[in-house]
């Protein structure tokens, strides 16, 4: 064990609780169907829907603020963009709040705190990858016992009582499992800190706890070699580590044969930052797995590395793997799986579990076999032309259903207001290669041809992000958010990493007077039928910014509405489709608009106190229904707001 990782193991973390008589709690199970928002997308099969129906399309209008809660207290730093969506249960809610990641139960009728826990981590929060917030908690009940189980910035896992928010003593040591122990590739003595941590929160299923692994951002990353990103199972009542699944194979292993000349024994990273999902009855958790190090080059390592990219399903008791499927091989993209894997009881009784992706597909499979609802076909890619860099000849294509925004990138898709704006956009774009395909090749500052990067689409951050999808149970209708946002993919040597080559982030995507070469809609919402695989509809997920609007070139062009590329936020209830603006660009807007989810018809825009952080969620208590939502992202501290009907 090296020095470095002896220093952070030796640090102690200390918790706080403020204290407070047992809660009183009148439920005796939880779900959404009784009311509540249990899980961090509502249910174990991450559907984000409620049946609640009190706020409808006659009333939505006139919701108000029932009552805000702010994190401007929680330090040491005030907190501005607190990504989380809190649980509901029996009249609790329990959220992350803060940038060292406290947990805190509030009275979901008012907001009054009812206890506080509160990490210092020292060194191993200094040194932590994923600070913030984090984006919640997560819950479990034996009907007895009630416990909140949250991953702090140091990476550790944290098990408290939910009634009085002090550490389990039966669980780890105090309360607190050290997620450090037992890491592969933690040992490299030339790094002070191990790159690891966690953003989301730990996924709580049949007693067992499941914990993924987030790191640094890898489009720089500090060496070909990292810690890996193992997917981790444990006790729920002990703390005690159940089995491990390694998302990049040992020797021996399955999928080791894809990872060639060795480069499966020093490259890391290959976690699971996005949430999880679960299917109870089959006991299956389902992983969505990033990818390796690095981000844009795998010169360091050749083959199309297992399980990088991939969905893959284990047995929750034993982390046995049951089925997967590699979205990309060998990904120099960094579209990696983003957002959970969506599960569902079609109305003609097929199980079935999907994912939404960055490159905009949605992969659709059985989710017992794995067999692909639709066909998927491996085509042809074409190879780029980076030195020493390996290639996958195929990539997987979805049948049904067809994208849900664009790939790829060429002349026809730059903006043609105005002629004088085409001419403009032709005239930025040179010197940057195109992308007819959607897996054409990063490439060289520097090219042999001339040119210093590749204009990609989608980019890094989707297509599809974090904030995943929403369907409805009833009907089996999907609803994506995307964006439309252009990437320059241009590599360079990185004097301070012992990896070839990484992402220059000195090369930016051209713009034209400040307006996108690309042309609109940069952000949008598509309804997709999952019993059919066709597209219903689809809306921009705002309206075209003043920015473009006002925009001297556009004088006299009337234009649809843009959209914007953000990270949209969704929620399905009964009868509306919630859809609000996020953060991710300077125009977005504190808004929150209501569709009708049959027909993507505007039912309501709300004005929010600042732009959506957190998803929105519901929860009814005591009669009434409640709509709330992290807010921050600008000049004030983050806060949650919390609406009902007069």
């Amino acid at each position: 064990m090296s020095t470095a990782f002896k220093v952070v193991s030796r640090v102690i973390v200390t918790a706080s609780a403020i204290a407070c008589a047992p809660l009183a709690l009148s439920q005796t199970g939880t779900s959404v169907d009784a009311g509540d928002w249990p899980v961090y997308h509502g249910n174990e099969f991450s559907q984000r829907y409620s049946p609640l129906d009190q706020i409808n399309a006659e009333n939505v209008g006139s919701l108000e603020i029932a009552w805000r809660f702010s994190t401007t207290n929680f330090g040491p730093a005030i907190d501005f963009t607190n990504p989380s969506t809190p649980l509901e249960i029996d009249g609790v809610l329990y959220a992350n709040v803060g940038v060292t990641r406290n947990v805190v139960a509030l009275d979901a009728t008012n907001g009054e705190v009812l206890w506080l826990w509160r990490p210092e981590e020292g060194e191993r929060f200094d040194n932590a990858p994923r600070k913030g917030a984090g984006r919640g908690v997560a819950y479990w009940t034996d009907g007895a016992k009630k416990r909140i189980f949250d991953i702090s910035p140091g990476y550790h896992l944290v098990a408290l009582d939910a009634e009085t928010g002090l550490p389990d003593p039966a669980f780890g040591e105090s309360g607190i499992v050290d997620l450090m122990v037992g890491l592969r590739n933690a040992e490299d003595e030339r790094f002070d800190s191990i790159d690891i941590g966690a953003s989301a929160a730990p996924f709580v299923m049949n007693d067992v706890i499941v914990v993924g692994a987030a790191h640094a951002t890898g489009g720089r990353p500090r060496s070909k070699s990292n810690v890996k990103g193992d997917i981790r199972g444990f006790d729920v009542h002990t703390g005690e580590l159940l089995w491990t699944f390694h998302t990049i194979p040992e020797p021996d292993e399955f999928g080791a044969e894809s990872w060639l000349e060795n480069s499966a024994e020093y490259t890391g990273n290959v976690g699971v930052w996005a949430p999880m999902s679960g299917d109870p009855e089959l006991g299956h958790v389902y992983l969505p797995v990033e990818d390796p190090t690095g981000d844009y080059y795998g010169g360091d390592r050749p083959g199309s590395n297992l399980f990088s990219s991939s969905l893959v399903a284990l047995d929750i008791k034993t982390g046995e793997r049951q089925w997967h499927y590699q979205f990309i091989h060998h990904d120099i993209w960094d579209w990696d799986v983003p957002a959970a894997p969506v599960l569902i009881d079609l109305p003609s009784g097929r199980k079935v579990v999907m994912s939404v992706t960055k490159q905009a597909f949605v992969y659709a499979f059985d989710r017992l076999t794995g067999e692909p609802i639709w066909p998927i076909e491996e085509l042809p890619v074409p190879a780029g032309d980076v030195p020493n860099e390996w290639y996958s000849l195929t990539q997987p294509f979805p049948t049904r259903p067809a994208p849900f925004d664009r790939q790829g990138f060429t002349e026809d898709d730059l903006i043609d207001f105005t002629p004088q704006l085409r001419a403009m956009a032709l005239e930025a774009i040179s010197g940057f290669r195109l992308s007819p395909s959607l897996y054409s090749a990063p490439s060289l500052t520097e090219a042999p041809d001339g040119t210093r990067g590749l204009l990609s689409l989608p980019s890094s951050t989707g297509g599809a992000n974090w904030e995943g999808s929403a369907i409805d149970p009833e009907t089996g209708i999907l609803y994506v958010p995307s964006r439309t946002q252009l990437q320059a993919l241009s590599l360079a040597k990185n004097p301070t990493s012992d990896i070839d080559l990484s992402q220059n982030v000195g090369v930016r995507v051209p713009r034209v007077e400040g307006l996108e070469v690309v042309k609109p809609p940069y952000g949008r919402v598509t309804a997709i039928d999952m019993n059919s695989g066709e597209h219903l509809w689809w809306i921009p997920n705002a309206d075209t910014p003043a920015r473009i609007a006002n925009h001297p070139l556009l004088q006299g062009v009337d234009l649809p509405a843009t959209g914007i590329p953000t990270r949209s936020g969704v929620l399905l209830t009964k009868s509306l489709l919630f859809v609000a603006e996020g953060i991710g660009t300077a125009d977005a807007m504190p808004r929150m608009r209501a569709f009708n989810k049959e027909t993507g018809d505007l039912v309501a825009l709300m004005e929010l106190p600042d732009n959506q952080t957190g998803l929105p969620f519901t929860y009814e208590h005591d009669g009434k229904q409640y709509l709330a939502l992290f807010v921050g992202g600008r000049s004030t501290p983050a806060q949650l707001v919390v609406y009902a009907l007069p």
